[in-house]
């Protein structure tokens, strides 16, 4: 009784709350997805609802505020058994003081159905009370499922992985995170950012008598910068996630980083600006842009500091603009605010120097140099430095759509030949227009030239197939290259071995794909499983790209460590998905998403919607270990060189699978 008076009391505080406007916030959004089953003909329909942090949800069977199916109405096929929960609630005393059953943050339900003819639908409406402290907001989905088993997915364990892969990714974050930070001081020493030294001290002496409020304007300088640089890429990010979604937003991380278009536009950019570096011409924004930035500066408060950042920023563009596209383009390979924070890394290491220098100007005095020629060695080494770094993007372009222009040992054969001219010129044989003559030999050009002979010494063996394994996230994959000492041709070690002889993977022969490491797999997910099942073996799925850095080093440095590579050849199934393969699929291997209808028909959005559906992978590399039948046998894992690490995942999974 008392519960009963309790509750109408929380549908009384519920129509208060939306005479308030509570009503116009989304706190329950629904997905949902086919799944196969055991059983021939029949299907579950997996309804994921997401709810508002802070707010709770009731189970199928609740007394009195039951999540319900109403109005449901099938074609094509028939009800198989009543809706039942997946998840598992939470139990709780509730605000009424009686023993109940929640779902915070996520519940999912299922309804099993039976195809009985062609174009099978499942349609209704599922209603839902989400709450808070006794204020309650009824909702209502509306579903309409199209029951085709041409696009159902194999079931997964459905406990939650998040914090596991969060953990997993870790490592990759703060690899970028450096690098970013890295390219942020470097950056002082370029010739177009440099001069913006003397500019900055020069303004900040002005109007220094009023200590108090010179370090607040120097803060602000500061902040500034770091704004400008990070928060038109935080706005336009976030729009895309708000307005098109998860989905939307993956797409366009995709399509940057992987589309031939981009890649070779950042690729000419980098080599244009390499040329300009070495003085075939000057690159600049518009004098006017600039002089107009100026000249706010000269305004008081901080509507002048802003104006001084802003012409930091655009005056040192011509240095900064590839690094910061190349910066942003390697971290869209992750989740959707990784560009967000490695542009915040770079920008709060760009800006540092200038605000020490804002708050203490009399600091100036450390950076005079005797003439101008150490900045002009330091502009034609970073030309050398975007050749190689351009290349990068030219090789995404050629992996991804399988073009075969730029394989291994050609791309180490330019690196070779950009880093030897590199010590040249830091020895004085190689001048270019603007270079004062090296009439001796600095301790500190000394030691770059020994740096970099030396590094162009690790790169010769890799013409003959030497892993180059502080590189391999930078080099094409060694799938690509023709000769390998010791083993011929890749192609005629494949045609030679005695192993692949009883091995026929159709996917890799329809889509011309390879393992690293000598590898056998398979490059379909159901091609995979159905092969697992006849091994009586585990699947290791890797979630990869060809584009992808972390990718290539973790097959160079974890994968072949000997305790991971005999476990991956013996005791596992290997299936590849790549996320940005462009090859186009056959009509029958288009895939639909359940939720919007949209059809994907190459290879790479394909595998990506697979993995973000299935496994809530948005990211590579990726690694899942799975059943026969599909289900996780362990926490996704993500970037990690731990080689112990990654042999205990291993033995995990396996265990699990042998439990079973």
């Amino acid at each position: 009784m008392k519960r009963i008076f309790a509750f109408v009391a929380a549908l009384a505080l519920s129509i208060a709350s939306f005479a308030q406007g509570f009503s116009g916030k989304q706190l329950l959004t629904w997905s949902s997805h086919i799944e196969a089953t055991d059983e021939a003909d029949v299907y579950r329909i997996i309804f994921t609802g997401k709810i508002e942090e802070g707010y709770h949800t009731y189970t199928l069977t609740d007394e009195f505020s039951a999540t319900e199916f109403m109005d449901v109405e099938v074609s094509g096929c028939e009800l198989v058994g009543n809706p039942y929960e997946i998840s598992t609630p939470t139990e709780v005393i509730d605000e009424f003081g009686e023993q109940a059953k929640h779902y915070y943050n996520e519940i999912i339900i299922a309804q099993n159905v039976k195809v009985t003819g062609p174009d099978a639908v499942i349609k209704g409406t599922i209603f839902t009370n989400t709450c808070n402290s006794g204020a309650c907001s009824p909702g209502y989905y509306d579903f309409n499922v199209s029951v085709d088993p041409a696009y159902a997915v194999m079931p997964i364990n459905n406990e939650t992985l998040s914090e596991d892969t969060e953990e997993e990714s870790d490592g990759r974050i703060w690899t970028l995170i450096l690098e970013a930070i890295l390219w942020g001081f470097a950056m002082l020493l370029t010739p177009c950012v440099f001069p913006m030294v003397p500019m900055t001290v020069s303004f900040f002496m002005k109007g220094s008598e009023n200590v108090r409020q010179g370090r607040f304007k120097a803060a602000m300088y500061g902040v500034f910068i770091v704004l400008l640089y990070t928060l038109p890429i935080s706005i336009i990010i976030m729009l895309t996630k708000v307005i098109g979604g998860d989905a939307v937003t993956a797409d366009i991380f995709n399509w940057l980083s992987t589309h031939w278009l981009p890649n070779i536009i950042f690729f000419i950019v980098f080599m244009i600006f390499a040329a300009s570096f070495f003085g075939a011409f000057e690159i600049t924004l518009p004098q006017s842009l600039v002089n107009k930035s100026d000249k706010g500066s000269d305004k008081k408060g901080l509507a002048g500091v802003f104006f001084m950042a802003l012409t930091l920023v655009l005056v040192s563009f011509s240095c900064t603009g590839p690094i910061v596209g190349s910066v942003l383009i390697k971290s869209t390979q992750g989740e959707f605010w990784e560009p967000m924070v490695t542009m915040l890394a770079f920008s709060v290491a760009f800006a540092l120097p200038f605000t020490i220098l804002a708050f203490s100007p009399s600091l100036l005095k450390k950076f005079k140099k005797s003439g101008g020629g150490w900045l002009n060695s330091v502009k034609v080494v970073l030309g050398f430095v975007e050749l190689a770094l351009g290349l990068k993007f030219l090789s995404v372009a050629d992996q991804t759509y399988h073009w075969g222009i730029l394989d291994r040992e050609v791309y180490l054969a330019i690196w070779i030949v950009i880093f030897t001219l590199l010590g040249l010129y830091l020895l004085g044989k190689i001048r270019f227009a603007h270079d004062e003559p090296v009439e001796h030999l600095s301790v500190t050009r000394l030691t770059l030239v020994i740096a970099v002979f030396s590094f162009v010494v690790y790169l010769i063996p890799g013409m003959w197939g030497a892993p180059l394994k502080a590189l391999s996230g930078y080099m094409p994959p060694i799938t690509t290259q023709d000769f390998v000492m010791g083993g011929g041709s890749v192609q005629a070690a494949e045609e030679n071995c005695a192993e692949c002889d009883d091995f026929a993977s159709e996917s890799a022969e329809k889509y011309g794909l390879h393992l690293p490491l000598g590898l056998n797999g398979y490059f379909d997910l159901n091609e995979g499983l159905e092969a697992a099942r006849k091994a009586g073996k585990p699947v290791f799925v890797d979630v990869t790209g060809h584009g992808c850095v972390n990718c290539r080093e973790m097959e160079s440095r974890v994968w072949s460590a000997p305790s991971v590579l005999d476990m991956l050849k013996n005791d596992f199934v290997i299936v590849a998905l790549y996320t940005d393969d462009k090859q186009k699929l056959d009509k029958e291997d288009w895939v639909t998403d359940a939720e919007t209808g949209k059809v994907y028909k190459d290879l790479g959005r394909a595998n990506s919607y697979t993995a973000r559906t299935l496994w809530n992978v948005n990211a590579q590399p990726n690694y899942i270990l799975l059943s026969p039948e599909g289900e996780l046998l362990a926490p996704v894992r993500g970037y990690d060189l731990s080689v112990e690490g990654f042999t205990d995942f291993l033995k995990g999974g396996l265990e699990a699978y042998k439990a079973k």
